[in-house]
C-alpha cells in the first residue's frame, strides 16, 4: 500500500523537478565553460574587466559602507534565516504546505546547482582589490546573488499570485527584484565577481524559482493519488449497494 501510494509521487517529482534541474545544472556548466575556456580572452568578455576596474574609482566613504550591507542580504546566513523565518510564517498564515515548501525548494534548488557549477567550473576572482576575503568556491557563479534572487523572487511570485489588481502585482516584483538587483551590483563594487557571474546566477535562480513553481504551486499536481495537499487523505466515494 505504501509503495502505491510513493511511487506516483516519486515519478512526479522526477519529472518535474528533478530532470528540469540537471538540465539547469548542464547549462550552467556549459555557460561556465564558454566563459572560462572559450570567449575567455575574446571580446564581449574583455569589456569585463573594464566594468571592474570601473568600479573601483568608485569606492570610499559611504559607498563602501551601503556595499557591504548589500551583500550581506545574500550571504549564507543571512538567507538561511529569512528562508526559515518566511516559510515559517507562510505555514501559520496560510495553513498549506504548497507555499512554504516552494520557497524552501527555490532557494535550496538554486544553492545545489550553484555548488556543483563551482565544482565544475574554477574561475578566479575579478584581478582588483577585493573588499571581502574570497570563499574557496570558483567565482562563476556568484552564490550571493543567486541566493537573494531565488528568495526574493520566489516572495514576489508568491505575493503576485495573491495580488487582485496589475498595479499591484507589478509594485512587487519591482520592489523585491531590486533587492538581488542591489546585490549583484555590491558584489561587482567590492570586487568579488566579474558580470558574467551575476549574470549566470540571475539565470540559475530564475529557472530554479520557475521550476518549483511549476512543481510545487500548480493545483493540478498531486503528489501521490490518494492524497490532497496537506497530508490528509482524500475521501473515497460510497459506492451504493446495487439493487436486485
Amino acid at each position: 500500500m505504501f509503495l502505491t501510494e510513493i511511487l506516483p509521487a516519486l515519478r512526479q517529482a522526477a519529472v518535474r523537478l528533478v530532470l528540469p534541474l540537471a538540465v539547469v545544472y548542464g547549462a550552467m556548466v556549459g555557460l561556465g565553460l564558454l566563459v572560462t575556456k572559450v570567449l575567455d580572452d575574446r571580446w564581449p568578455l574583455t569589456v569585463e574587466n573594464t566594468v571592474n576596474q570601473a568600479l573601483i574609482i568608485e569606492r570610499g566613504g559611504t559607498s563602501d559602507t551601503v556595499s557591504e550591507f548589500t551583500s550581506a542580504i545574500g550571504s549564507t546566513p543571512v538567507i538561511i534565516a529569512m528562508t526559515a523565518v518566511i516559510a515559517i510564517a507562510l505555514v501559520l498564515i496560510t495553513r498549506r504546505w504548497r507555499e512554504p515548501l516552494f520557497l524552501a525548494g527555490a532557494v535550496g534548488a538554486q544553492a545545489l546547482v550553484f555548488l556543483f557549477t563551482t565544482l565544475a567550473i574554477d574561475r578566479q576572482r575579478p584581478a582588483v582589490e577585493q573588499l571581502d576575503s574570497a570563499p574557496p568556491t570558483s567565482s562563476f557563479p556568484s552564490g550571493h546573488t543567486s541566493a537573494a534572487v531565488a528568495l526574493y523572487c520566489a516572495i514576489a511570485l508568491l505575493l503576485a499570485v495573491r495580488a487582485r489588481r496589475t498595479p499591484v502585482k507589478v509594485a512587487w516584483w519591482t520592489l523585491l527584484v531590486a533587492v538581488p538587483v542591489g546585490v549583484a551590483l555590491a558584489r561587482l563594487y567590492r570586487g568579488m565577481h566579474h558580470p558574467t557571474d551575476v549574470l549566470g546566477s540571475f539565470i540559475n535562480a530564475g529557472c530554479c524559482v520557475a521550476i518549483m513553481a511549476r512543481g510545487v504551486l500548480d493545483r493540478t499536481v498531486r503528489w501521490g493519488r490518494d492524497h490532497v495537499p496537506g497530508g490528509r487523505r482524500r475521501p473515497q466515494p460510497v459506492r451504493q449497494a446495487s439493487r436486485v
